[in-house]
């Protein structure tokens, strides 16, 4: 089983091995190839094996967007960095962006969807950098290193006084900053581009409310971080359309499993065991994968309301077998584009109209949008 990865203009053809190691079987002009095991492209991806299956073996069923995604994950894992940082000329806008890789979908769709934009651009020159988790400690040593060289800047990031005070060292230096999902406050940032996050949750918590259809029930809480401010904002406002409209909702329990899909497979099932008369699950962020997996082998797959954010193959599996009763999506093109845009402008000086916050949909297996 064989597929092919061009890697700036050079070829390389990787193949399974019995251990589950991908493995170069032809190299073209390509050094310091490393073997990236199939777990590592799970965990790192966020995807399923299944997925990773059929864009290895270049096989239907999968979004053209993850697919790229899974493709530059492998890159990344051979030693071949997927996001080149582009090297400006004397006429081009160099914008920094920070985004986590955290082998979640919607940061990485992010990503490709920035750098695709500054392409359209022309004269826009991105350099991206994503470290492995949200810590405070990992982003504050990379904003000091980017403090004396960037000229704008765009993140996601955690909201914490010391990651605030960096991005107040840059305002004041004349850095346009944008905070990109989750946004960070107190901080004079040139905008914010992303949905209302308490909205969203609100959004959940009314969805869960109607389509249970009585007035008591069980809820538990999957969260991604509460380092992230658009996660809180979230949990914040499932809590309170459930305290004004369906106060028989009861939350018996909160599991932070990091963005991490092993770790929210886990949670869940722990939650399960302890509960087993649970109604509804909300995941607030990534790990939706973990989550559902954990439903289907508890034989609670089609019993359990379960809503999260972010429409992915994943998500749109669970969403099809009947696991996943509603996703929460948002458009990251549209923040992408935005978030571009808007610090352009502040570099050039113009006036920056507020973009204003993406919108939300819900989206259900009946009126999922057609794949590629």
């Amino acid at each position: 089983m064989s597929f092919l990865i061009d890697v700036s203009s050079k070829c390389i053809i990787l193949m399974y091995n019995e251990t589950e190691t991908l493995r170069p079987r032809h190299i073209m002009s390509v050094s310091n190839i490393k073997r990236p095991k199939l777990k590592d492209i799970c965990e790192r991806a966020g995807v399923s094996r299944a997925t990773v299956d059929r864009v290895v073996n270049n096989r239907s069923g999968v979004q053209d967007h993850t697919r790229k995604h899974v493709l530059s994950v492998i890159d990344e894992l051979s030693g071949h960095g997927a996001y080149q940082t582009n090297r400006p000329g004397t006429d081009m806008l160099p914008i920094d962006f920070v985004i986590p890789d955290q082998g979640n979908a919607f940061l990485a769709d992010q990503a490709r969807e920035i750098v695709d934009h500054a392409k359209i651009c022309g004269n826009v020159a991105v350099a991206l950098h994503r470290p492995a988790g949200p810590t405070e400690d990992e982003l504050a040593v990379l904003l000091d290193t980017l403090s004396t060289s960037t000229r704008a800047l765009g993140i996601i990031g955690v909201d914490s006084h010391r990651i605030r005070e960096s991005l107040r060292a840059l305002c004041r230096r004349g850095v346009p900053v944008v905070t990109l999902a989750s946004d960070i406050h107190n901080v004079p940032r040139a905008a914010y581009v992303g949905i209302d996050n308490h909205a969203a949750g609100r959004l959940a918590g009314y969805l869960t409310g109607r389509l249970l259809g009585r007035e008591k029930g069980k809820a538990a809480l999957i969260l991604g971080s509460r380092a992230y401010r658009g996660h809180e904002e979230r949990e914040m406002g499932f809590r309170s359309i459930l305290r004004e409209k369906f106060p028989g909702l009861r939350i018996v329990n909160e599991l932070e499993v990091h963005e991490n899909a092993g770790q929210a497979h886990a949670a869940t099932l722990a939650l399960l065991r302890d509960h087993g008369d649970l109604d509804a699950v909300y995941c607030i962020g990534a790990g939706q994968n973990g989550v559902g997996n954990a439903l289907v082998e508890a034989g609670c797959g089609h019993r359990v309301l379960f809503i999260g954010h972010g429409l992915s193959d994943d998500t749109r599996t669970h969403l099809v077998s009947g696991v996943m009763d509603v996703v929460i999506d948002e458009d990251a093109r549209s923040e992408a584009r935005s978030a571009v845009d808007v610090l352009v402008s502040a570099m050039r000086g113009k006036a920056i109209a507020s973009p204003g916050p993406i919108r939300i949909q819900p989206v259900f297996s009946e009126n999922l949008p057609a794949g590629p």
